[in-house]
């Protein structure tokens, strides 16, 4: 079947991409969600944006396609072609260049009246005869307005419009570096195309290119946070068990570092959780919070504590957002590298995110924290593994599991000493 590489609801083709790239891709027998004839429309126009990235394997199961992006190659994110395929009518498109050619002269101001009879001039000139509504040139007036394109000035009765400063755009190496690392890069990408610059200047050693498909997502919520409003979430279920809703409080987004995912810290039945943004369907404004302020600084004051996004122990407490008693859990381990081998003292100085690490001698060093859910600490810790000498939990029953998983790996390796399985 035909169809149209533009498209006008971008909800859809992120839904899409999400099943294909990021939740990874399914053959056309395995994605139930649509029709066989939906799911070759949506991969016929995927494929026309990152055709060159996409690949195929035929397996028991069908042919499942899969995209393969090398960071060392590409500059710039190719998802960011979804967003600059989005539909226009033939009317918006000319009347967004009549609009800003007619307000181009130099501290060129109309009324609305007098751009309506300059719209027609143009129209009339063109042996076009249906012109335009002037409610849809208000609408697009307002919208330009709101975006900060077009300025406004009050005469009397009438509202005078007039095109708005344009300022410069900033160096290409400034905004290669944001449009492939910031939140929201999709903004830099259009300023790249603008500017006509399509060579790259950086490479990624990870390069985290999925944000992308979150762009208008976070945009809505950063327009809430300022705005101290609430929002519905609609979230995406598990498997096929569709989607659900939650009204929250959006405090701040928190960004891994360590694998590029997006969450949304938030207030949600008294307690404050992590929301992550691709699971995130439809994000819907609501009336203005309180509580805002309060929320606020009750995630601040975790931030302290926290590894990652899970305040599990904050939110078994019934006083919640409320209390500045919260509960810890401590971490203490202690590790043992050679001579020469300082780099590993420095690795856990650099990497610990709270809490302190100690020199004790000069082949042993300790790290201690507290933090709100130890359990986020374990990969990091296993990273040290064959160098660490004691280690404790406050949480015994997390003590408890480290040691059994260690157990556990021995037997796989067949690990033994003095005939015996269990070293620990």
């Amino acid at each position: 079947m035909s169809y149209s590489e533009l498209i006008k609801n971008f909800g859809r083709i992120r839904d899409y991409m999400r099943e294909f790239y990021v939740c990874g891709f399914k053959s056309r027998e395995e994605y139930d969600r649509k029709s066989a004839r939906s799911y070759d429309d949506e991969r016929r126009r995927i494929e026309s944006w990152l055709g060159d990235y996409m690949g195929f394997v035929k397996t028991a199961g069908g042919k499942n396609v899969f995209l393969a992006i090398d960071s060392r190659l590409v500059y710039h994110n190719p998802l960011y072609k979804a967003w600059k395929a989005k539909s226009f009518t033939d009317g918006d498109i000319t009347l967004h260049f009549l609009i800003f050619d007619i307000l181009d002269e130099a501290g060129a101001q109309y009324p609305l009246n007098e751009i309506m009879e300059k719209l027609d001039f143009y129209m009339t000139g063109a042996g076009v005869e249906k012109t335009f509504d002037i409610s849809t040139v208000r609408k697009k007036l307002k919208e330009y307005v709101q975006e900060g394109l077009i300025l406004t000035e009050k005469r009397g009765k009438n509202l005078f419009y007039g095109r708005a400063k344009m300022g410069e755009l900033p160096g290409s190496d400034l905004l290669d570096f944001f449009s492939e690392t910031a939140p929201c890069g999709v903004v830099g990408s259009y300023l790249l195309d603008k500017q006509m610059e399509m060579g790259g200047h950086f490479r990624f050693k990870h390069h985290y290119i999925t944000q992308a498909l979150d762009c208008g997502i976070l945009c809505t919520l950063l327009d809430a946070m300022q705005k101290k409003r609430e929002v519905t979430l609609e979230m995406a279920g598990r498997g096929n068990s569709g989607s659900t809703e939650k009204q929250v409080v959006p405090l701040r987004i928190f960004i891994s570092v360590q694998n590029g995912r997006q969450y949304l810290m938030a207030g949600f039945n008294g307690n404050i959780f992590g929301f992550r943004l691709d699971r995130i369907l439809v994000v819907k404004e609501g009336d203005i919070c309180g509580e805002f302020e309060r929320l606020r600084a009750a995630l601040d004051r975790m931030q302290q504590n926290m590894w990652g996004v899970s305040v599990a122990q904050y939110c078994e407490r019934e006083d919640t957002a409320v209390s500045s008693d919260l509960v810890f859990e401590s971490v203490e381990f202690t590790i043992w590298y050679g001579t020469g081998q300082e780099y590993i003292h420095n690795r856990l100085v650099r990497e610990k995110r709270c809490g302190r690490v100690v020199k004790i001698d000069k082949h042993r060093s300790k790290f201690t924290g507290e933090v709100l859910d130890s359990r986020e600490l374990l990969p990091w810790i296993r990273t040290f593994l064959g160098r660490i000498i004691s280690i404790h939990f406050s949480n015994k029953a997390l003590e408890k599991q480290f040691f059994s998983d260690i157990k556990t790996m021995y037997r796989m390796y067949g690990i033994v000493k003095d005939g015996k399985e269990d070293v620990l």
